[in-house]
């Protein structure tokens, strides 16, 4: 990866959070937020080798979530709108709330495995 933006522990929260099922775009959008203030998708583009596209995406699951706020920003002139985002929550927050995911995927999983055993042993 080493993408412009990304240090060694960016690019090591990145596959943690891809780990989590979360996609490739939306875990490096969320990485390179949680370093800014307030950024535009442009910034987010070049900083994290994400075309348009897949920013635009990863801002619409992550604004879904609320973990972003996006914020337009006044213009001179004509053409498309310029947009900032910044994190809704701090990092360590969103972290938390994806550990209450896992723990509950691994709790299914663990009922789905014993449910399975119960079925077997009839």
């Amino acid at each position: 990866m080493n993408e412009r933006g990304f240090t060694k522990k960016d690019e090591t929260l990145v596959k943690l959070l891809m780990r989590t099922d979360m996609p490739k775009n939306v875990a490096k959008t969320l990485v390179f937020l949680r370093k800014k203030e307030e950024t535009t998708s442009v910034e987010i583009e070049i900083s994290t080798a994400l075309r348009q596209p897949e920013v635009s995406i990863a801002m619409q699951e992550l604004r879904r979530r609320k973990w972003v706020i996006k914020r337009d920003i006044k213009k001179e002139g004509k053409g498309r709108p310029v947009h900032s985002y910044k994190l809704a929550l701090p990092f360590d927050k969103i972290v938390e709330t994806i550990e209450k995911e896992e723990k509950k995927r691994i709790e299914e999983i663990e009922n789905n495995v014993k449910a399975l055993k119960q079925a077997v042993a009839q």
